[in-house]
């Protein structure tokens, strides 16, 4: 009997799980859905958005700048060395552009971006939940899914691209760097070699990705803000629930976008 209570115990804790589990995923596309419908039907709140323009995208240049930098630098080096052992190392330019433009431009750029911005904005609107701020919206005709989260997500899917467009400029600029400068490679043949293998739709394929991107992490951002429990553990907690719940999903989004844009 006591090993029949205990199996029963863990196939009930299995059941909880999975029933958790639809039931968060349900909870947050009842959100996305809401939010979207605020988001393109009017009333809009411009200044609010273009306020969220400047958080999101403007002040998250630095950071992506440089890690778009200091990647393209480090796969220049690597796909040297990787070249070297086949004599292939004419290849570094191509190969930096595309893994640069197609991938780690709108994924790192991303990640930087989820952990500055989802957390922040998960942090404010956890406190505004906490201190009834947004209990004080709903009672003064204010909807808090027009004035809240609907400049969030326009705002994360109009700067992403732009950050992403940036960062593989400045990412396909430190394999240059590299190459000219540590790898002797002559700097026009580089800059040609680059122009030439590049195609509009590996740019374009990336700053799609870069806008779904943004519409990931500023939807985790507000939703667990949104929904956080009290205290400033509630807090807390949702903040780091966004973070890590917009990077997993950022890698499966990516995942998914490729296979659309580049298989047969």
């Amino acid at each position: 009997m006591a090993v029949l209570s205990a199996f029963q115990g863990f196939l009930a804790g299995i059941g909880a799980s999975v029933l958790g589990l639809f039931r968060s995923t349900g909870a947050l596309f009842l959100f996305a859905v809401q939010g979207i419908i605020h988001m393109v039907l009017p009333r809009w709140y411009w200044r609010e958005t273009l306020r969220q323009m400047l958080k999101i995208g403007y002040f998250s240049l630095p950071v992506v700048g440089l890690t778009a930098l200091f990647t393209g630098a480090v796969l220049a080096l690597q796909i040297y060395i990787g070249g070297s052992r086949f004599n292939a190392e004419g290849v570094v330019a191509s190969i930096v552009a595309i893994g640069i433009v197609r991938e780690l431009g709108p994924v790192l750029g991303g990640l930087m971006v989820a952990g500055r911005v989802s957390s922040a904005i998960a942090a404010e609107l956890g406190t505004m939940r906490v201190t009834e701020q947004i209990d004080a919206l709903t009672t003064l005709s204010t909807n808090p899914f027009k004035y809240l989260v609907a400049p969030r997500l326009i705002a994360g899917i109009v700067t992403l691209p732009i950050l992403v467009a940036v960062a593989d400029i400045i990412g396909v600029m430190g394999g240059f760097l590299v190459g000219v400068n540590r790898l002797n490679f002559s700097a026009s043949a580089y800059i040609s070699n680059t122009v030439n293998f590049l195609e509009a739709g590996d740019i374009m394929s990336g700053l799609y990705k870069a806008a779904v991107f943004g519409f990931i992490i500023t939807l985790m951002g507000c939703y667990h803000g949104y929904n956080s429990g009290r205290g400033a553990q509630g807090v807390g907690n949702a903040t780091t629930n966004a973070v890590v719940s917009a990077s997993v999903l950022i890698f499966a989004a990516n995942y998914i976008l490729t296979e659309l844009f580049f298989t047969t």
